[in-house]
């Protein structure tokens, strides 16, 4: 096994990089020597903070626009060279039953977090091709996974993100490319966070291991999917969620 820190200049690209775990796996893989870019969508003022911590530049544009990833993987490849790790981490939540839920809360989430992966994918993939060598890490959910009441558009979202995974590895494999997905449990985000504390006391209740995820915990398999000799891993979704689901 190679050192933990890498000899790489290779640059990745971290949607929703900002904040939570994306934040988390930005700040890992800038620390195993990747050259990390961060996208995000709305919050100048956090990001502007977190570039300031990390030293990490970030990007403003809307990840469900296939135009704009266009525009910013050409500006990005410009000014750092071809992205060969790309992290499809940028997800939003829109709750409500399927009864109450509207037609646009649908969309938002469909767009954002799973029609993101084809945008931000399409958007470098011949360039992995080209560079013949790429790493795509999808973030998934436990709840792509099990299903969540009130979730509808969410579940179905990080569900087919795991199936998107398993198509594009099939398709990147003979090209060096791999695709693999992450599938993290709750964990201590803003996301989380906005849950309500007797709902949230419910879910920590079924987590066996008693605690919340740390953001750390995801960036680590984050960084272990998009390491040089992780080449054999293709396709495979790894869980990560304190034993609260098994199959």
């Amino acid at each position: 096994m190679k050192d933990e820190v890498e000899n790489t200049a290779r640059t990745a690209l971290v949607t929703g990089g900002t904040r939570g775990i994306g934040r988390g796996i930005c700040e890992l893989l800038k620390e195993r020597g990747y050259h990390v870019v961060a996208g995000y969508a709305g919050n100048v003022e956090k990001a502007e903070q977190f570039t300031t911590e990390t030293g990490i530049q970030a990007y403003r544009w809307d990840v469900s626009d296939y135009e704009a990833c266009q525009s910013i993987m050409a500006e990005i490849a410009k000014q750092h060279g071809p992205v060969t790790v790309l992290v499809n981490n940028a997800g939003i939540t829109r709750d409500g039953t399927l009864r109450k839920m509207s037609y646009e809360n649908w969309m938002d989430v469909i767009q954002t977090n799973l029609s993101s992966i084809f945008n931000m994918s399409k958007a470098c993939w011949e360039g992995m091709i080209e560079e013949k060598f790429g790493r795509i890490v999808n973030i998934s959910s436990i709840n792509g996974q099990a299903g969540q009441y009130g979730q509808v558009n969410y579940c179905a979202a990080k569900a087919g993100a795991i199936g998107m995974t398993k198509a594009m590895a099939q398709e990147g494999a003979r090209n060096g490319i791999t695709v693999n997905a992450v599938a993290p449990g709750y964990v201590a985000t803003d996301m989380v966070a906005a849950v309500p504390e007797n709902v949230l006391e419910k879910i920590i209740s079924t987590i066996p291991v008693g605690r919340l995820g740390d953001p750390l915990e995801i960036a680590r398999a984050v960084w272990f999917l998009a390491r040089e000799d992780s080449k054999f891993i293709t396709g495979s979704t790894i869980s990560i969620n304190g034993g609260q689901h098994m199959y």
